[in-house]
């Protein structure tokens, strides 16, 4: 098994590349992805869910701290994004769970409203 850390550092540097294939690469088919009120389940909707947030919203991501224990990891993450024509900065909590290098749930909590 791939360390929980480095897994999560490979899906951070897709996302922020912007790379749809290999961010969904990271994912297993069955994957759940909880943000705020949006649930989005297996790589159909992964694929939806990212695609639009990547051309709509130009998000980066930071991991700021991580730890990763067995098939866990939990990390605070810095997120920037342009909404509206205004960038904003978020406070980000992930807590990840994979099986074997690949994300098989997530749960992320924004500082504030998870709505942009």
């Amino acid at each position: 098994m791939t360390d929980p850390v480095t897994a999560l550092e490979a899906h951070v540097a897709a996302f922020n590349d912007r790379d749809l294939d290999a961010l969904l690469a990271g994912f297993t088919d069955d994957a759940t992805w909880i943000t705020g009120t949006t649930t989005a389940r297996g790589r159909a909707e992964l694929a939806s869910l990212f695609g639009e947030a990547m051309g709509a919203l130009l998000p980066t991501l930071t991991i700021d701290n991580v730890i990763g224990h067995g098939d866990q990891a939990a990390a605070q993450l810095t997120e920037t994004l342009t909404a509206n024509g205004t960038d904003h900065t978020y406070a980000i909590a992930g807590f990840y769970r994979f099986r074997g290098e690949l994300i098989s749930s997530a749960k992320i909590y924004r500082e504030g409203s998870a709505e942009v």
